[in-house]
């Protein structure tokens, strides 16, 4: 069954089909974290998001390289060119080394990766092994005319390039008002010849502890610069995907386009793909804002906006029930609602396993089996539309109660099309399970096990018309969160 998908390109403004430069292969860079702090909702939108399309492309037939980088230095405090670097800021809080925050951090977002079931990319460059990619980077921007140095430090011509090329392709923003923008933001404006000219090198001072010798001075590499190196590097020079956050469009995005153009004379990226962002009560979640709540904080339910811990999965499903460039408004009855959605699928998964086969399926449901895959595959190839998707396994799911419940007949092999296909795109494409890192845990088969025993005493119990204790543990089991239904093939459970 051969798929067409469509994915938006942020540089073009619209839906291009998908053809990958080396098809079958396909080369994905996507910016991951700065490491100084702890992983929070904002961070799990665009981790899920390209673990979505890694998933699909790999679903597809693609062999994918998926580079996602860790920035460990030259991130500095508000995106400029002046100012402490966040991780050395936070070492010296700490008094720690900035390379044991950088381990400290880096550790802990991928093990918050891991119980949000997000696969590992297949590269995970850090920007501090990359320092001689970056200084012969800048070496030929600087051969090409496009940058100069100034007091030990390189800063990108931004002038000189737009009279080449356009500077703001990808965000829309013209020379004039990313002047005016960067007036009174930019620092270090005496050493540069333009306000809004972005380093590409700096040169330490004293006090800063993250240098490497350059041939301009004792510095740091500027924080776009990490990102067209390490994609260069690892990708080639021309790449299918790039992609993060929409707050990264400009400046990082934007200077990463004059970077590549710069040094070597074309773009790099053929398709830009940007998620949305998290927000609260409408404001974006950010370190930056203070207003964030990390994911560790999720899944203990320590936050006062929590009203109680929501499992990885729960942060999972909420995220995919939008799509991917639209804005999700965080609240706790948002959590909670996907705590339900999220359980309504994987009882549909799991009562599957309880459907009795005839001889023949009902026409409404050989004609729901015979289209579901196709519409779920519709959903995936227009631009990743997740929310499409669940809404169409949220109506096999209720299909799957019609037969739990024999009010409706289903073939032994449209039964085996329908677990397939529920079992494809909820546990292997959409990364949903009842635990992280497969379709059970041990604490699930413990639990289901337990439960086996109790929903036998309870039919004993019925059996001796001894109804008071039937009717306890159905209670009992209710009150602590189990809802026992009765079918005719016996009663089944589920949280």
């Amino acid at each position: 069954m051969e798929q067409t998908l469509l994915i938006y390109n942020t540089m073009t403004r619209k839906k291009e089909r998908f053809e990958p430069l080396h098809a079958p292969n396909v080369g994905m860079y996507v910016c991951g974290p700065t490491v100084y702090g702890d992983a929070h909702l904002g961070h799990a939108r665009p981790a899920i998001t390209f673990d979505i399309l890694f998933r699909y492309l790999q679903h597809l037939g693609y062999k994918v390289r998926y580079v996602r980088n860790i920035t460990d230095v030259g991130h500095l405090e508000h995106d400029a060119d002046e100012g402490e670097d966040k991780i050395a800021k936070k070492a010296r809080l700490e008094q720690l080394e900035p390379m044991e925050i950088a381990q400290y951090y880096t550790r802990r977002f991928n093990s918050a990766m891991e119980k949000l079931n997000v696969l590992p990319p297949s590269i995970e460059p850090h920007a501090t092994g990359h320092i001689i990619e970056q200084q012969e980077l800048v070496q030929q921007i600087l051969d090409n005319g496009y940058a100069y140095e100034s007091n030990g430090s390189i800063y990108f011509d931004i002038e000189k390039y737009n009279k080449d090329f356009k500077y703001g392709i990808l965000s829309g923003r013209t020379l004039e008002n990313i002047k005016d923008a960067s007036r009174d933001t930019l620092a270090g404006v005496g050493e540069k010849k333009n306000q809004a000219d972005f380093a590409l090198w700096k040169k330490a001072q004293p006090e800063h502890i993250m240098r490497w010798p350059s041939p301009w001075s004792d510095g740091f590499p500027g924080w776009h610069c990490e990102c067209t190196a390490m994609g260069r590097k690892y990708l080639g020079e021309e790449f299918d995907i790039h992609g993060g956050g929409m707050d990264l469009i400009f400046p990082h995005h934007e200077c990463e386009i004059a970077q590549a153009q710069a040094s070597m004379g074309h773009q790099a990226v053929k398709y830009w793909m940007h998620n949305n962002m998290i927000t609260i009560n409408g404001q974006k979640m950010g370190k930056s804002y203070n207003n964030f709540i990390t994911l560790d904080q999720f899944f203990k339910g320590e936050h006062e906006l929590l009203t109680k811990p929501f499992s990885p999965m729960t942060i999972r499903f909420f995220i995919l029930s939008a799509h991917y460039r639209g804005t999700v408004d965080f609240s706790s009855e948002a959590l909670e609602a996907a705590e339900k959605g999220l359980a309504r699928l994987m009882a549909g998964l799991k009562d599957l396993k309880r459907i009795q086969p005839a001889k023949g399926s009902s026409p409404e449901i050989e004609k729901f089996v015979k289209e579901l895959e196709q519409k779920l595959y519709d959903g995936m190839n227009d631009d990743l539309q997740t929310p499409i998707v669940i809404s169409n396994l949220f109506e096999a799911c209720k299909n799957v109660n019609l037969l739990v419940d024999r009010k409706a007949k289903i073939s032994q092999a449209d039964l085996a099309t329908l677990a397939r296909v529920m079992h494809t795109f909820i546990v292997d494409i959409l990364g949903l399970s009842n635990a992280t890192g497969g379709d059970s845990s041990e604490k699930d088969k413990a639990l289901d096990k337990v439960m086996q025993m109790v929903l036998e005493m309870r039919a004993k119990a019925k059996s001796e018309k001894d109804w008071a204790t039937s009717d306890k543990i159905r209670d009992e089991l209710q009150e602590a969160g189990i809802i026992v239904k009765d079918t005719p093939d016996g009663a089944i459970w589920e949280l």
